[in-house]
């Protein structure tokens, strides 16, 4: 999607358009971005959020006194939203890469290099999955193309209902759990296939013979020489604020809205303050529950749709360690997942100084540890105190790694990654078309087509794009 496709700029000549902007996450501030570019600095924008912050998952703290990211920190190159919006912003020079350290998973007790040639842990070969599995299962799964598949195009079952049968428990435990877990803070048996391995999907639709040839197909294509992922360096919040900089939005910040409509003048916006702001349309970039919510009245078939969509929470623990006294402790990896059934309060580590070759200034050496799986409501009951205490007590028992850190930091994600069940796609087809039934509503964020920074950029675009069309046929 080009950064500058879509409507053309009202002219100066229009009235002044007004949208309001709900949301203040990476998806709401590239709309608020877009809806800049496409309608002039004489357009009247409003950006709201409940919370005191922009940015939503995408947030930058000090960690002893460097910048360390607490939410999402990388996103995928293959993809062009992130490029595209960086080039905009003249942030291109602060992309960074990680460095040739590799992941490792924890399973069975034992620590081993996380296998090649996988979609979301879902294996394309048994050649690379000795390390990982018994003797009984790699024979199982190996075997998987005598057996008869059962496939109904344009189906959609879990994930873990899929692997299980095909290829084995071990399989979903020790190698798929622990890669959805980092991805979408879910399980194997909480996602669908089609909405979290798309292309695992459209494989067995086309006629792949067994999952294994399906997986084979479904293999992400990586130019040679080209990282898979980046960063910024800095951190995230240098695109954030960088994009409600120049979106020039009336940002009210820790302000509620609680409620939405439109009548033959166009739309409102109710907040819990009481008061009430008319505008000309409405860009919903807020979590599914707030969407249910905010859209019953407006849009009531959207509303039962999103109502479907639950979330996971987790937190993020990051530490500073003096780089002297655990440097020889810590493996050189640039992380650890864990497989369900673990004995750890942990589901990942990220050995960030490790990873990320601009952390790694020889004096401090900043890792994070991530807690929390969808349905696991005990796993962040405790208060951060304890968190600490977890996530410090897995990395001794791991790595022996007990001296003090420096510096810690807890962030807690309630409700912070949606869930993509089995038939999410047609829940989100009915969202939106729901919302298509409202002229000057559009709505973005991770609840429709994917969690990672450059989906959600793309549905912030989208939504802009949709409703100036509204907006330039009005003026019409």
């Amino acid at each position: 999607m080009s950064r500058h496709s879509g409507p053309s700029p009202l002219t100066e000549t229009s009235r002044v358009p007004s949208v309001a902007v709900i949301g203040a996450g990476i998806s709401g501030l590239a709309a608020a971005h877009r809806l800049r570019t496409l309608l002039g600095a004489q357009a009247r924008i409003t950006l709201f959020e409940q919370t005191g912050l922009v940015g939503g998952v995408l947030r930058t703290e000090s960690l002893a006194d460097r910048p360390f990211d607490v939410g999402a920190e990388a996103f995928l190159t293959r993809r062009p939203e992130v490029p595209a919006m960086l080039a905009e912003l003249g942030l291109s020079e602060q992309v960074v890469h990680p460095g040739d350290a590799r992941t490792s998973v924890l399973a069975n007790g034992r620590t081993v290099g996380l296998p090649a040639r996988t979609v979301m842990g879902i294996p394309s070969t048994a050649d690379t999955m000795g390390e990982l599995l018994s003797a009984d299962a790699l024979r199982y799964m190996a075997a998987e193309p005598e057996r008869a598949l059962h496939w109904e195009v344009g189906s959609d079952v879990s994930v873990g209902e899929l692997v299980r049968e095909r290829f084995g428990e071990e399989v979903v435990a020790r190698s798929v759990d622990p890669l959805l877990g980092g991805v979408y803070s879910g399980l194997a048996d909480s996602l669908g296939v089609r909405a979290t391995v798309p292309d695992l999907a459209d494989a067995l639709d086309a006629g792949a013979p067994n999952l294994l040839a399906a997986a084979t197909a479904a293999l992400p294509v990586q130019q040679p020489g080209v990282p898979v992922f980046g960063a910024l360096r800095g951190g995230y919040s240098r695109l954030t604020l960088a994009l409600e900089e120049a979106a020039a939005a009336t940002a009210r910040l820790s302000v509620t809205v609680t409620g939405l409509g439109s009548d033959q003048q166009g739309w409102w916006v109710d907040t819990a303050d009481g008061s009430r702001e008319r505008v000309d349309a409405v860009v919903l970039a807020v979590p599914a529950p707030a969407a249910h919510k905010l859209l019953a009245s407006a849009a009531p078939s959207a509303s039962r749709a999103a109502a479907g969509i639950p979330l996971a929470s987790c937190a993020v623990v990051g530490f500073a360690f003096a780089a002297q006294e655990v440097d020889a402790q810590l493996p050189q990896t640039s992380g650890l997942l864990v497989a369900t059934g673990e004995p750890l309060h942990s589901k990942a580590f990220t050995h960030s100084s490790r990873k990320w070759p601009h952390l790694a200034d020889g004096e401090v050496l900043l890792l994070r540890a991530s807690l929390g799986r969808f349905g696991d409501v005990a796993a962040l009951q405790a208060d951060d105190a304890e968190l600490v205490a977890r996530a410090r007590a897995d990395l001794e028992a791991l790595h022996g790694i007990s001296a003090l850190p420096l510096d810690t930091i807890v962030q807690r994600w309630e409700g912070g990654l949606p869930q993509y069940g089995p038939g999410h796609p047609a829940r989100v087809a009915a969202l939106e078309a729901g919302v298509a039934e409202h002229p000057g509503l559009a709505v973005a964020g991770s609840m429709l087509h994917g969690v990672g920074v450059p989906a959600c950029i793309a549905t912030g675009w989208a939504a802009a794009e949709s409703v100036v069309q509204h907006i330039s046929a009005g003026a019409r």
